[in-house]
């Protein structure tokens, strides 16, 4: 039996100003360290055998801060460009809230939340699905078999494209699946992979 445990990182300074953030590398925010030491009060109770992050500070910071509540900051840490968000190309750095004013707002919803649309200049969640879900198989999957805990602290989107690929979630219903900053997502295996629960803490 093996534990896998996703965190998204905590509120990023983009986040607070309701910018598209992408692969844009921003702090965290006050409230976004504090989601990240909330995070780790959940989960100290799992000992792990290895962590993933992004290469982006918010990621990477939400992490440090994880390891060091759950008292296991000499665990080996693994970062990959494959787990970074995707890029929003020409939005980044945008208001949503302006974006959507001068594009319409069914526009910006597909750009945000459709599989397969890009936005002008940048990565569909099929992109980041493509480049995730493969690093996950080669480098994550044999872990688990061999009944290793893993943690990854990282984004939205690359979180939802791995959620699509442990959940068999459809095209269409990932558009609906949005993930809170700093709440772990827990999934126990058994020893053939299968999921025998997931649940938020």
């Amino acid at each position: 039996m093996a534990i896998l445990t996703l965190i998204r990182h905590g509120q990023s300074s983009y986040n607070l100003e309701n910018r598209f953030t992408g692969n844009v590398d921003v702090a965290l925010t006050p409230l976004g360290e504090q989601e990240a030491l909330s995070a780790g009060k959940k989960i100290k109770a799992i000992n792990y055998d290895i962590a993933y992050t992004s290469m982006l500070k918010r990621a990477q910071k939400s992490l440090a801060i994880i390891l060091q509540e759950i008292h296991q900051k000499t665990m080996p840490v693994v970062r990959n460009g494959a787990l970074d968000e995707r890029k929003y190309g020409d939005l980044q750095g945008l208001n949503k809230e302006e974006t959507a004013k001068k594009y319409g707002e069914e526009q910006v919803l597909i750009w945000r939340r459709s599989f397969a649309v890009r936005p002008p200049g940048g990565e569909s969640l099929e992109d980041t699905y493509n480049r995730t879900v493969p690093y996950y198989q080669s480098e994550i999957e044999p872990k688990l078999k061999d009944g290793e805990n893993v943690l990854i602290v990282a984004h939205g989107n690359s979180l939802r494209a791995l959620m699509m690929y442990l959940e068999k979630i459809d095209n269409e219903a990932i558009s609906k699946v949005n993930i809170p900053t700093g709440t772990p997502r827990n999934y126990t295996f058994d020893g053939q992979l299968n999921i025998l629960k997931v649940e938020y803490l």
